[in-house]
């Protein structure tokens, strides 16, 4: 045991020593250059003609926009929690798993490596279109073809050496001179007049060809675009100040990427029929000022790209690694390792690089983007939920120097979501399963870490807490809404007796809100306090074995009467005030009487509405027959002693059972009180048919329990009526402890007069 520990522990301490590499210490230009050379690549040379030609110009500007309510609100979130705690290597990856754990780190940041290698082949494949002009030359002069995979195998290979030889310094002093090519060529494309046989007859925002591919085909194609704003965030470990270089280099790349490609989608419309530009894929050659630069710039910008995902995804698998994310405990010891002060990623960069040389052969950059767009689209998604849900949560340790806004994330979430199944409802569905099996297969060994579960309960807590002050706002309006049972419910022996908490369930499964309360006698200290937390873990549990959906509580007070008072004065845990007070004494104890009727009194007294549950060993039996019994004296309980018994009946526990209604009068007043009651219950719509319904008449207690004993002595549960009177101390042992042939009796005393139709 004293081993493990020992390992453990320098696990972490190696764990720590590897985060806390100073790395290269770059400022915030790196961030902007390697987002925006990722951003400005091979969809703005080789595909953005071809976006114009199928969707039009208008279609085009609302691909730009539609993409950028993705990335915009990612990078907002993203910049929000890199500033929340100190930022180390590992890019986003890092930055979501120290916020919120490596179970929902680890998920998205899987997702997130993937796209980031598989961004290298495609990168690749469009260096090697760039070198058009020279397989044209080379078929017209040597009669030969030349397959692009021929060039982008090798030009892959060689790339992997570089950065495993050079490593993340020359990629960076790469980016200076690519960004100067980048704006030449970009700046050549904007001035040039292009060739007046392209040349459109007028200026047209929706012309395009025919045939034209779906809006959702030409959005996945052309999204891969828009995704390089956070290909800085790699960098992270590598950043003398993250929390300032990481926002400022993500947004000012972002901003700069959107007005540069609503410029070159204008340019084109501009310039050339959507036929032409539909033709050829290298349309910009032909507008340019001067034709090579777009080779040059399509070059340049498709070699810079690489070079940034090839810097970034090994660091984001080497984080992984050093969290032992990977299923494989000796993957993880590997691709943990680094070379040097700097920890260069060697080993991860070469699984990187296996996984884009793979990618490139598939030769499509098509192919490729589509696959990549969804990749991007899950873990962009899945970081604009998280931070959306943190907000809600209001975690008082999420402290960021930077703040987004909490809608601009859902809109960002929501936008991925129409987005992936707008692209490929196939692959929407696999991508989020996917993610969904990581979280879990994460979680079952991460236990003890923040999960989305603490996320959840954060946010729910907020938004009940909104939801109450509301409500509370509105509560003279609340009988607008029907009325509804919101109990509370006090017992001494919430442990031992299950027909109190099994009746609370049943009533409160959906139409109503419970509060299950286990009384403990004592003076209320520190040491009972925790007694009876401890002692009421077991109604928590079995209240989330039967589904009860109701809230368990524990309350310790000097007397029962005292507790009584204390529950009376309870807020209603749904937001509306408690309006009804459920007890219970066991029929074979009938000294329990005597607290449970004074409580009952004051309760009453109260205006609350008291339900008084006398339990028996016959525990509501098969739970087939619920009998209602109703006598003149207590005729104004019947509507809620009735909905009552429509509400248990509506629980999966009882769906066997009817209701059947007993109504007895005095001969002398049976007519009227029968054509009341039947009017009642025509006009409730209450599921209780006529041939159900029973007068009988009893001109005296004993008749009426000659009549219980003949019909009801069989009964599940049998539903009868409290007066006021039957409340006072003197005539509560007699009230409680009649209808004795019966087993379960609810005895209900309404103090607000409700109506069920």
């Amino acid at each position: 045991m004293f081993s493990k520990a020992g390992r453990q522990s320098r696990a972490d301490r190696r764990r720590a020593v590897a985060y806390s590499r100073s790395g290269h210490s770059f400022g915030t230009a790196p961030v902007f250059l390697a987002s925006i050379s990722t951003i400005l690549g091979a969809i703005l040379f080789l595909r953005f003609g071809y976006a114009v030609a199928h969707v039009g110009l208008w279609g085009s500007l609302m691909i730009i926009v539609l993409g950028h309510l993705v990335t915009i609100p990612t990078v907002l979130a993203v910049s929000e929690i890199a500033t929340n705690r100190r930022v180390e290597g590992g890019g986003a990856y890092y930055i979501v798993s120290r916020s919120f754990g490596t179970s929902i780190g680890g998920s998205i940041g899987i997702a997130l490596y993937l796209s980031q290698a598989i961004s290298v082949a495609f990168y690749m494949v469009a260096f090697t279109e760039a070198l058009g002009p020279v397989y044209e030359w080379i078929a017209s002069t040597y009669n030969r073809n030349i397959d692009p995979r021929w060039i982008s195998r090798p030009a892959t290979l060689l790339l992997i050496l570089l950065m495993l030889t050079r490593g993340a310094g020359l990629g960076v002093q790469a980016l200076w001179g690519v960004a100067a090519i980048l704006a030449a060529s970009i700046t050549i494309f904007l001035i040039g007049e292009g060739n007046e046989s392209i040349r459109p007859d007028g200026f047209n925002i929706t012309a395009r060809i025919d045939g034209a591919d779906s809006f959702g085909i030409v959005f996945a194609t052309c999204f891969p675009a828009f995704t390089g704003m956070i290909a800085g965030l790699g960098l992270s470990g590598d950043l003398k100040n993250p929390r300032r270089s990481i926002p400022l280099g993500t947004i000012g790349a972002t901003l700069a990427g959107m007005v540069i490609y609503v410029l070159v989608a204008i340019k084109l419309a501009q310039s050339a029929r959507p036929e032409a530009l539909a033709a050829n894929q290298f349309i910009m050659v032909d507008i340019a000022l001067w034709g090579p630069v777009i080779y040059i710039g399509l070059g340049a910008a498709a070699l810079s790209s690489a070079i940034g995902s090839l810097m970034v995804a090994p660091r984001t698998l080497q984080a992984l690694a050093r969290d032992s994310v990977l299923p494989i405990p000796k993957a993880n010891r590997i691709l943990e390792k680094g070379r040097s002060e700097t920890g260069e990623p060697v080993y991860a960069t070469c699984v990187s690089g296996i996984i884009a040389m793979v990618f490139v052969s598939i030769g499509s950059i098509d192919s490729i983007a589509q696959i990549l767009s969804m990749f991007f689209m899950v873990t962009y998604g899945a970081l604009c939920v998280v931070s959306f849900l943190e907000y809600f949560a209001g975690n008082p340790s999420y402290r960021p120097t930077f703040h987004s806004r909490w809608y601009l994330s859902l809109a960002g979430a929501v936008m991925c979501g129409i987005m992936m199944f707008q692209m490929s409802m196939l692959y929407a569905f696999i991508a989020i399963v996917l993610m969904v099996a990581t979280y879990i297969g994460l979680r079952r060994t991460r236990l003890e870490q923040r999960g989305l579960s603490a996320i959840f309960q954060g946010s729910m807590f907020q938004l009940t807490r909104r939801l109450q002050i509301i409500l509370q706002k509105s509560r003279a309006n609340l009988s607008e809404s029907g009325w509804r049972p919101s109990i509370v419910a006090l017992t001494r022996f919430g442990e031992k007796r299950l027909g109190h908490f099994d009746l609370l369930r049943w009533i409160c499964h959906r139409h109503g809100f419970g509060h299950f309360v286990q009384f403990f006698q004592g003076d209320y200290s520190y040491l009972n306090e925790i007694e009876a937390r401890i002692r009421v873990d077991s109604l928590v549990q079995r209240s989330e074995l039967s589904g009860a959906g109701i809230f368990v509580d524990s309350l310790v007070a000097p007397s029962y009467l005292e507790a009584m008072e204390h529950c009376l004065q309870m807020p209603g845990i749904s937001g509306l005030p408690n309006n009804c007070v459920l007890l219970e004494f066991d029929e074979d104890n009938p000294d329990e009487i005597n607290e449970v009727s004074r409580g009952a009194n004051l309760a009453a007294s109260l205006m609350f509405n008291v339900l008084v549950l006398r339990s028996t060993n016959y525990r509501f039996g098969y739970r087939s027959k619920i009998h209602v019994w109703v006598t003149e004296e207590n005729l104004s309980n019947a509507p809620m002693m009735l909905l009552f018994a429509y509400i248990i009946v509506g629980h999966s526990e009882w769906k066997r059972a009817d209701i059947q209604l007993f109504g007895c009068f005095d001969p002398g007043n049976a007519g009227s009180e029968e054509e009341r009651l039947t009017k009642f219950m025509k006009e409730g719509r209450l599921p209780i048919s006529r041939q159900n319904i029973t007068f009988v008449s009893c001109d005296s207690r004993e008749a009426l329990e000659e009549e219980v004993s003949q019909r009801s002595a069989q009964a599940d549960v049998l539903i009868a009526g409290l007066t006021v009177d039957d409340l006072e101390p003197d005539n509560a042992v007699n009230a409680l402890q009649s209808y004795d042939a019966a087993n379960e009796v609810l005895f209900v005393h309404s103090s607000e007069r409700i109506s069920v139709d």
